[in-house]
């Protein structure tokens, strides 16, 4: 792995960490296409670069951390679950999840599905859609964060299982988005803080180059997909990240077979 992997795969993290079509997939597929052998420091590499994903929420959303307690407190509860469930299948996500190809077409197909049928139904029933985020119950923050550790399958997307969980509670659409964006603060930076505690000592000066670049990108980037989505939040549906979902997942599968 090189310093130009480093800059695609980290151009693929920015942008699609925060849509909710899977990062995890997309940079499976980077992979795939760049001829990446799969190593241990390519699947740390995958979860680390996200600290630059991280800066990019900091940098946006930085003030109402620190302004902003009512707000903190849903988000520690809601990143609960995950916390836990990813502590716990570590060495499962590790060594089974990241990586594995045919496992992340599969779920972003049927993730997109599942896009679709969850903004139909949204629309046709009568859920309150008027909630800003300190008006969530911490019961309902739990249930947004119980969404979320079902993202520990790659391809399920982070950021969809958020967003579609604080829509389902009855946040508005932009606070749901935003609600997603704050959740991934503690989120990624407890994963990627503890991939790195693990196997930092295994790293030479060279694959520390190349992390740094791919961070650095990924910081850039991050800070255009959040700003894509703020944009569209208000005003559109999940229905048509779905469909690029599906149609993404059927021409990767009809490419390698």
């Amino acid at each position: 792995m090189n310093v130009f992997h480093a800059i695609i795969l980290g151009i693929v993290e920015g942008i699609t960490e925060f849509l909710p079509i899977s990062s995890t997939a997309h940079i499976t597929f980077a992979e795939y296409f760049l001829d990446i052998p799969q190593t241990e420091f390519l699947k740390s590499f995958s979860v680390i670069i996200q600290i630059g994903a991280i800066l990019s929420v900091v940098t946006i959303y930085g003030r109402r951390f620190l302004k902003d307690r009512e707000t903190n407190k849903r988000v520690l509860v809601a990143f609960l679950p995950t916390a836990v469930i990813g502590f716990i299948l570590y060495k499962i996500i590790k060594s089974y999840f990241i990586g594995n190809l045919f496992l992340s077409i599969g779920v972003l197909g049927v993730g997109g599905l599942l896009l679709i049928f969850f903004e139909r139904y949204y629309r046709s029933k009568s859920i309150n859609k008027n909630l800003s985020i300190n008006e969530l119950s911490y019961k309902q923050a739990f249930f947004v964060g119980l969404g979320q550790s079902l993202a520990v399958v790659p391809g399920l997307s982070r950021s969809a299982t958020t967003i579609v969980g604080g829509l389902f509670c009855g946040l508005k659409r932009g606070e749901a988005v935003e609600f997603s964006f704050l959740l991934a603060l503690p989120t990624m930076l407890a994963a990627t803080g503890y991939d790195f505690l693990k196997n930092y000592q295994t790293f030479n000066s060279d694959q520390f180059t190349v992390l740094l670049v791919g961070l650095l990108t990924s910081f850039i980037f991050g800070l255009i997909g959040i700003k894509f989505l703020v944009k569209i939040s208000n005003s559109k549906s999940l229905e048509g990240f779905g469909w690029y979902r599906i149609i993404f997942a059927i021409i990767f599968v009809t490419f390698i077979l």
